[in-house]
């Protein structure tokens, strides 16, 4: 055998020892930001879900997020559930599918929590329930977290992530904007604060009406944040947009958000808002 040979069958056997032990290697345990597309091992994220490379917050379940933020959650309305109103082939199992891979009814998460002992009315959208998407369930949950927060006058803090309306749902899923916005408008006529927190995604008829509506309004690193797609905006306009368009980064230069918060200080700083926000104002006594 001369020596091309040798060399032939060596690297041969060294392929095949590889694809051996990649078979071994669990799946998940070696993961990839999608952001900067750094590649690590999946305990390197740490508790909060956390590229160790550039600090964007990989998509987790409404139920992960509540635990990074309080240990005191009542949930509200838990049973409030979609229907199929327009009869959109196969829509049923879709939510069946998302129901158990959340563990929620729907797409959203509300109820009465304390973040530092500060009772607050708690939302936090769920990415990975079909997206994220803004369907008659969660707008009935969300339109109820404010008007309750209303009558017991309690601030809002809100996690929004959404691909946008459920088009499963058709023209019912449009009309929650309108009715969470009015239920915001109603919150802060009566004098009480609302935060949201920008998650990723973020966009679409969430973006265009109550996740943009806020007293103040924070954002994840590297969130994604905007109404239309990128692609679609420039097959529209005919030009090519920045890296950065409808980044959290971006928006927070043009004034559109008001702070980007790492996600392990999230906690911390809605505790110090919410005291800012409370507190006696001149006059009240």
């Amino acid at each position: 055998m001369n020596f091309g040979e040798h060399v032939k069958r060596f690297s041969s056997r060294s392929v095949s020892i590889l694809k051996h032990y990649e078979a071994q290697v669990p799946n998940g345990i070696w993961i990839q930001c999608p952001r900067c597309h750094a590649s690590f091992y999946f305990k390197r994220s740490g508790q909060y879900r956390v590229c160790p490379e550039c600090g964007y917050g990989f998509r987790v379940s409404a139920k992960r997020r509540l635990k990074m933020i309080t240990k005191h959650f009542e949930e509200w309305d838990a049973d409030i559930v979609s229907k199929d109103p327009i009869d959109f082939p196969d829509y049923e199992k879709k939510l069946k599918k998302a129901q158990s891979a959340t563990h929620l009814k729907d797409g959203v998460l509300t109820g009465l929590a304390k973040i530092d002992d500060q009772p607050v009315a708690l939302g936090i959208m769920d990415p990975l329930f079909i997206m994220g998407s803004l369907g008659t369930a969660n707008g009935e949950r969300l339109t109820r977290l404010f008007e309750r927060a209303t009558e017991q006058g309690l601030p809002v803090v809100l996690l929004t992530a959404s691909g946008g309306a459920r088009m499963q749902e058709g023209i019912y899923s449009l009309m929650q904007m309108a009715k969470i916005s009015v239920a915001v408008n109603e919150h802060s006529d009566a004098g009480l604060a609302y935060i949201s927190v920008i998650m990723d995604p973020t966009t679409g008829g969430v973006t265009a009406s109550f996740a943009t509506q806020a007293d103040i309004t924070l954002a994840e690193p590297h969130a994604l944040l905007g109404f239309t797609g990128k692609r679609v905006i420039e097959q529209t306009i005919n030009k090519q947009l920045p890296d950065d368009f409808q980044s959290a980064e971006n928006s927070y230069k043009r004034g559109f958000i008001d702070e980007i918060v790492p996600r392990d200080q999230l906690a911390g700083r809605l505790s110090q808002l919410l005291r800012i926000l409370e507190a006696p104002k001149w006059g009240d006594a």
